[in-house]
């Protein structure tokens, strides 16, 4: 996985022009993509996922180490298992987990303990951090690996959206149910599981405001 040997850089050197197109372009793209909780059962097509896939696995990691794992589930019974085990834990969540400041913070999104996106849309990613390597069962440290993994989803989420689908960062805590379900091994934990498809056609989102660019980049 590690070549200690160097290789020149490919990189292509833009002019101030081509670089502000490229970045507003790029800010353009990334300001109209929504969470999604309402999909449509259209199929994605072929390749497109797995287009995304090969550039969240490009991100970078500590130690070059990419300490990932995606799962694309896409069977009914699976589905239906994930969203029955997810809407438990969601249960006991807003029920009791969940304190009056959080679930006040949740009334303007109109979310609650259903979670039928989770059988609607096409396809499921389940990212997995790998809390160590294994290496022909011997165990290896990772470095950085909740840094590292949150670079890929974020590639993972621009790629999808760049790619013409909707997405949903969906996490069901605790989320032990989905290494079980999917039987991974036992390095790994679940750290994002990510509806993907096509909006529904009545699909409608909350309506929010970001925040303004100076309440959150302080330049010096």
């Amino acid at each position: 996985m590690t070549d200690p040997s160097f290789v020149p850089l490919r990189f292509e050197r833009r002019d101030s022009k081509e670089m502000l197109d490229a970045a507003r372009a790029f800010r353009g793209e990334l300001e109209t993509r929504r969470s999604v909780r309402n999909f449509s059962k259209d199929p994605i097509p072929e390749g497109v996922i797995e287009e995304c896939l090969r550039a969240a696995g490009s991100a970078p990691s500590g130690a070059n180490l990419q300490p990932w794992s995606f799962v694309v589930v896409r069977d009914p019974g699976l589905k239906r298992r994930i969203r029955e085990a997810a809407e438990a834990e969601e249960r006991e969540n807003y029920e009791w987990r969940m304190g009056e400041a959080w679930l006040k913070d949740l009334e303007a999104l109109g979310t609650d303990e259903n979670k039928p996106f989770l059988e609607d849309a096409p396809a499921l990613i389940v990212l997995f951090r790998q809390a160590y390597g294994l290496d022909d069962e011997e165990k290896r440290k990772h470095y950085y690996v909740m840094e590292s993994v949150g670079i890929a989803a974020g590639f993972l989420l621009a790629g999808l959206h760049q790619a013409g689908l909707a997405t949903l960062t969906h996490t069901p805590s605790p989320m032990g149910f989905l290494e079980e379900i999917l039987e991974r091994p036992e390095n790994e934990r679940a750290y994002l599981l990510i509806p993907v498809g096509y909006p529904a056609e009545e699909c409608e989102v909350p309506n929010i405001t970001r925040k303004s660019y100076e309440d959150f980049v302080d330049e010096r």
